[in-house]
């Protein structure tokens, strides 16, 4: 607790004192002095008081607004010899007492070991860590552990009889522990204040924290992470996605785009204007890439606003507008703000997702107006984002124009290139590679499958599943002369599948291309690639 908030509770004491008529005792300024010999740590856990002063013929005890009458007169019985007085102490102050009276017993913070964590004997001890620790030391552990990790989310998950904490890592929830029903509780109530969401909600809420905790041992951790709870038959389930606050790795010399993306990319820092979909499912790194875009254009001469619900990065330079359209269940609120953002005279604005025709519309404009509006979009592929764009705002010719940009993107795991073993692919895998491989467009370079070697992870004392890290899986198209003149003139509603097929001709390689071409250099499976793409 804060010294304002100790000393804003301590004044809030003192005049429920005052209008109860009792006395006050100011637990923050007065220095404490322990007397183990009147009453016992249990008794006073049972009873909410503590010896304050003590004597030969004199006991004064702290007591709490909720200590009971019953309690009071019974001090007087059983201390008759004695002078027995009482003095009304905050709830800060008893607990502060009480951690003298009886100390928490030192909690060692093990560091959890994720080649060990499925192992129930690990489990088991992590579970009895947590089952120590306050609440807020709990969320802060966690949250350190899963940075420490290389994990993107925090699962709680409320059970029958126990919840269940598991990390996603590169892509794989693994186990971490498991929480008593109390101490679930405590820990959800921790997580609920911090990220102002109700814990007697019968709907699902979203919030952000970002806080700065200093364990019991001393350690200090940042947290910033954010909150999507949902009720269960059992509880309150809560998920944790978590971000990394160093501006300095959003770069495009991270996003691993290949020569030809790196090259499309680059045009659009150079003439920052039109507007730029990433598209993909929850979790596949679209707002990392777009971030790393917006770094990248970051500079003195230009105005960047975004507009996100919630703010996930926060960024030095960037004016940063968070929507909470979850309030109201609005998503017009987004479009209203993006009008208002319009009037600040920016040269790039970011919208965090793009939800409704209103929204659409409007970033449309925007980008036709020399504006670069950078946003996201949910869909399965780069050419299902445009029908589904076409679906909410109608026929449209607009949109046409303003697009510079399609890119969808899913998140693979890498192999581990100290672990990973070379095989010989079966006639089955050979010919599903060389059916994709056939279709590649003109002008990308196809690998040479006489002898193709592949790889499948390995195993080692640090690393037993083989993988390390995730790599993007990627496809983009511009929008050129031909894809223009498609969408311009097509009369009837096109599919996606025709989309993609013009795509292809002007050069677009799909994802599943992309992962193939990925899996014939060494960098990951065929099983991941068709773990994560149809």
């Amino acid at each position: 607790m804060s010294q304002d908030a100790r000393y804003d509770e301590e004044q809030a004491t003192q005049r429920r004192a005052r209008i109860l008529g009792l006395s006050y005792f100011d637990t923050y300024n007065n220095q404490k002095q322990l007397y183990q010999n009147v009453l016992s740590n249990q008794e006073m856990y049972d009873l909410k008081v503590v010896p304050l002063q003590a004597d030969q013929n004199h006991l004064l005890f702290g007591i709490l607004t909720t200590t009971a009458q019953s309690t009071m007169q019974q001090l007087a019985q059983r201390f008759a010899d004695q002078q027995v007085t009482t003095a009304i102490i905050s709830e800060a102050g008893y607990r502060d007492y009480m951690r003298l009276y009886d100390p928490p017993d030192k909690v060692v913070y093990q560091d959890i070991s994720i080649n060990q964590a499925s192992d129930s004997d690990l489990v088991g001890e992590i579970s009895a860590m947590l089952e120590q620790v306050r609440a807020d030391d709990m969320l802060a552990y966690l949250v350190a552990q899963a940075h420490r990790l290389g994990a993107s989310d925090i699962h709680l998950e409320s059970g029958k009889r126990d919840a269940r904490v598991r990390f996603r890592i590169d892509g794989i929830l693994h186990p971490i522990a498991r929480l008593s029903p109390d101490k679930q509780r405590v820990l959800i109530g921790a997580i609920a204040t911090a990220g102002n969401v109700s814990t007697s909600a019968d709907e699902a809420q979203q919030g952000h924290i970002q806080q700065h905790l200093t364990m019991a041992d001393g350690k200090e951790v940042d947290v910033n992470v954010r909150l999507e709870t949902v009720p269960t038959i059992n509880g309150m389930d809560v998920v944790m996605r978590l971000f990394n606050l160093d501006q300095s790795m959003y770069t495009l010399d991270r996003l691993g785009l290949s020569p030809e993306e790196r090259a499309v990319v680059d045009d659009i820092v150079a003439r920052p204007s039109g507007l730029v979909m990433i598209v993909g499912p929850t979790g596949s790194g679209k707002t990392t890439t777009l971030y790393s875009m917006l770094n990248t254009l970051n500079s003195d001469e230009r105005k960047i606003i975004t507009i996100e619900d919630p703010v996930e990065y926060q960024f030095e330079g960037i004016t940063q507008i968070s929507v909470r359209t979850s309030e109201q269940g609005n998503d017009s609120r987004f479009a209203d703000k993006l009008r208002a953002t319009l009037r600040l005279d920016p040269d790039i604005v970011m919208v965090g997702e793009i939800r409704d025709g209103d929204t659409a519309k409007t970033a449309l404009q925007a980008a036709l107006t020399g504006h670069l509006v950078l946003c996201t979009f949910h869909a399965s592929t780069a050419a299902a984002a445009l029908t589904r764009l076409a679906d909410i705002i109608g026929q449209n010719p607009l949109f046409v124009s303003a697009i510079r940009l399609v890119m969808a993107q899913r998140l693979v795991r890498r192999l581990d290139d100290n672990t990973k073993q070379g095989y010989q692919p079966s006639e089955t895998e050979l010919n599903q590679i060389r059916q994709v491989i056939d279709t590649l467009p003109e002008g990308v370079e196809r690998p040479n499958l006489d002898g193709l070697q592949l790889f499948k992870p390995g195993k080692s004392a640090d690393n037993p599943f083989g993988y390390t890290g995730q790599i993007a899986i990627r496809e983009q198209f511009t929008m050129n002369d031909a894809m223009r003149s498609l969408l311009e003139n097509r009369q009837n509603q096109l599919t996606a599948q025709q989309i993609e097929e013009a795509a292809a001709h002007s050069g677009m390689r799909t994802m599943l291309q992309d992962g193939i071409l990925k899996v014939c250099r060494g960098e990951t499976t065929l099983d991941e690639i068709f773990r994560v793409v149809d």
